[in-house]
């Protein structure tokens, strides 16, 4: 969606934006801001996994995104549910395809021109979140790999470039990209999949407490505060997003080394499912629900996810050592919960189940 210099009305498939006039007057008529966005899922209910999805993109745009437009520092576009300057758009050299992730290439070529970026938290645009697993792959392969592999290609022009700060140069390298985009994944996983199961078949090995769960309950915590209606599923969602690193790893890594399938676009699948169960009649809601759950068939590879089946039995395995073994820490509660999250994703009982 895109604005001329004028004071043009902002369109998007040719249904009008009802933006307020305060509001939105605040970016349209800055001449250096290049872009304003907002955002608001409509199916976040659907699921469980649209519940937790939401919990995690809640923080990032109400807190990541709104200090990133208040300080005017800088913060990635999102490709939908976003209003830019066209001038911004020909200056910073237009879309380009070298990446998985050209909305982000785009902010990044235009942040280094000095533009700027609005986020109005307020502002609430309609956006469907992928209620299916393989859907919610699919776009976490994309989102992990492509800022890894634009990291790759564009740090040389952020160090280059003349135009901005020192200070901005430092937080878009280390911690927009390397810290958010690679660490984050990698550590993730690493600490919570590996070294924590890991560490309870070592005896000599003793993990601190503060480091294996006072810091990573804060930091939930902090997470969970911007979607409070769902702060009792904040278990489930750690072990969610713990069970989804691992692809976000596998994924972080393709994109670093260029290898295998950096290039590959999947367009996310949107079942729009919210509209269809509200639109039918009563007497049919149950019905679809029940499908939904129970298929009359599936695929065996679209529900069966390999990886996740070894990681749960790995973890099944560390546990029930710490457990026979009375370990002194009682990691064998975490580890228990968490070999049943990769089993459940593992044999693909997440998400919604679309019957064929």
């Amino acid at each position: 969606m895109t604005w001329g210099a004028e004071n043009s009305p902002c369109t998007l498939d040719g249904r009008r934006l009802r933006l307020n006039p305060d509001r939105s007057h605040d970016f349209c008529m800055d001449p250096a801001v290049m872009h304003g966005l907002g955002r608001r899922h409509v199916n976040g209910d659907e699921c469980l996994m649209t519940k937790m999805q939401e919990m995690s993109l809640n923080f990032h745009f109400s807190v990541e995104q709104t200090v990133g437009a208040c300080a005017y520092a800088f913060f990635g576009f999102n490709g939908t549910a976003g209003v830019w300057r066209i001038h911004a758009l020909n200056e910073a050299g237009g879309w380009k395809d070298r990446t998985t992730v050209e909305d982000m290439d785009l902010a990044v070529r235009a942040g280094l021109k000095g533009w700027k970026f609005v986020y109005l938290n307020d502002l609430e645009v309609k956006n469907e979140l992928p209620s299916t697993f393989k859907a919610y792959r699919y776009q976490q392969h994309r989102w992990s790999c492509g800022p890894a592999n634009l990291f790759r290609k564009i740090v040389p022009n952020i160090v280059a470039n003349k135009k901005v700060r020192l200070l901005k140069k430092f937080h878009m390298v280390y911690s927009f990209f390397f810290v958010r985009k690679i660490v984050a994944h990698i550590v993730t996983f690493i600490f919570y999949c590996v070294v924590i199961p890991t560490a309870v078949l070592v005896p000599e090995c003793d993990l601190p407490v503060w480091g294996a769960i006072y810091v990573p309950t804060f930091i939930t915590f902090m997470n969970a505060a911007a979607t409070p209606r769902s702060l009792h599923l904040l278990v489930f969602w750690i072990l969610f997003e713990n069970v989804m690193s691992m692809h976000r790893t596998k994924a972080t890594f393709i994109g670093l080394f260029d290898v295998g399938n950096v290039n590959e676009w999947i367009v996310t699948e949107k079942l729009g499912s919210l509209v269809k169960y509200k639109t039918m009649p009563k007497a049919n809601n149950k019905k679809w629900l029940f499908l939904t759950l129970l298929p009359k068939g599936f695929k065996l590879g679209e529900r069966i996810h390999v990886l996740e089946l070894i990681m749960g039995c790995y973890l099944l395995f560390c546990a029930s050592v710490d457990f026979f073994f009375e370990g002194k820490n009682h990691f064998y509660i975490y580890l228990f919960l968490q070999s049943m999250a990769f089993f459940v994703m593992g044999f693909g009982y997440i998400g919604t189940i679309v019957p064929h």
